[in-house]
């Protein structure tokens, strides 16, 4: 089983790329609640604190999988697993949740890099 990175210091990659994604979702979310019949007026500030908020909830979430994963390894480990089945397919959750953050992030850095290569 390969080592998984902290994800602290996944979230600490690129501040500058995370706060270009939170201005990119403010402007699409504030362009979708104006095309929108009656809907409040949403603060860009508004949007990308819960913007950011979402990121860091499923930053979470990810690594709660992760962290349950690695104590039923040890309990596997320690003979005191009670259902094998139920450890696999939790170990095969975290990897498939692991995996789609990772490519999230690679997106989501290719597409700062693409726009910072735009000239002004």
């Amino acid at each position: 089983m390969t080592a998984f990175l902290p994800v602290e210091a996944l979230a600490s990659l690129s501040p500058q790329a995370q706060a270009m994604v939170a201005g990119t979702g403010a402007q699409v979310l504030h362009a979708q609640a104006d095309s929108m019949p009656g809907a409040s007026s949403i603060s860009s500030e508004a949007v990308a604190a819960s913007f950011g908020q979402l990121v860091s909830e499923g930053i979470s979430k990810v690594n709660g999988q992760l962290i349950g994963s690695q104590v039923d390894l040890q309990k596997l480990a320690m003979g005191d697993a009670q259902n094998l089945h139920q450890i696999m397919i939790n170990l095969e959750e975290s990897r498939v949740s692991f995996q789609l953050m990772m490519q999230v992030r690679s997106r989501l850095l290719e597409a700062y890099q693409d726009i910072m290569k735009m000239p002004i």
